[in-house]
């Protein structure tokens, strides 16, 4: 019998983990009894999370790291590996939004930082996430974003939209021997990535994250 009681849990990453939706599909899957693998920049995020966790009667790693980081994302595939053998669910909640601006007047490093996580690195992870994945029969779990083509959103638009295309890819070309890929998609929340789109609207008339993040669990 293992000694470590997380090994005997379903096992659940979240990348992008600190805060939004990402954060409040941690606190729901520990809640339902799932060890958490969270994977976000912000340590402090993190740990906060963590202490959330803890306080539903769950457990949680916490990986501070950068998702467009392959070395780091290809150590943390490894160590999912060698200590739980798989994923049973991959919630990939990371994402760059760049700051609104006229499509003439896009800032390059915005572009590059945007294509590096929104695309790049979904599409590493997706070869580094497979694997442990169909080790657990899992499920990888998206969301889309349809902004492409609307005004001033230009690089987010175009780096979510190609993100999408790649997943949609993904999931045709699993049909049939997996993993499960799903596309969910989330009503407009109040969260702190809306907040910087749209800073004027009305809030109370948004979803609470937390009552997002269990409808969409539950329609898994």
């Amino acid at each position: 019998m293992s000694t470590d009681p997380t090994q005997d849990k379903k096992l659940a990453l979240i990348t992008g983990a600190s805060r939004g939706l990402g954060a409040a599909l941690a606190e729901a899957l520990a809640a339902d009894g799932y060890h958490i693998m969270a994977v976000a920049r912000t340590s402090g995020a993190l740990e906060e999370l963590d202490d959330r966790v803890q306080a539903l009667g769950g457990t949680a790693s916490l990986g501070p790291l950068d998702v467009s980081d392959p070395d780091q994302m290809a150590h943390l595939a490894g160590s999912l590996g060698a200590r739980w053998g798989g994923v049973d669910l991959w919630a990939h909640c990371a994402i760059h939004a760049a700051p609104l601006s006229p499509t003439a007047h896009i800032d390059a490093k915005e572009l590059a930082t945007s294509t590096a996580v929104n695309l790049t690195a979904t599409a590493q992870l997706i070869g580094l996430i497979e694997p442990l994945l169909l080790a657990r029969k899992g499920t990888a779990l998206f969301f889309d974003d349809d902004r492409a083509g609307q005004k001033f959103f230009g690089i987010y638009g175009a780096t979510k939209a190609a993100q999408m295309a790649l997943v949609r890819s993904w999931q045709a070309e699993t049909t049939k021997l997996g993993p499960r890929v799903v596309i969910a998609q989330p009503a407009p929340m109040a969260t702190a990535l809306r907040g910087r789109f749209f800073p004027g609207e009305d809030r109370d008339k948004l979803a609470d994250r937390h009552a997002e993040a269990r409808r969409i669990l539950d329609a898994l």
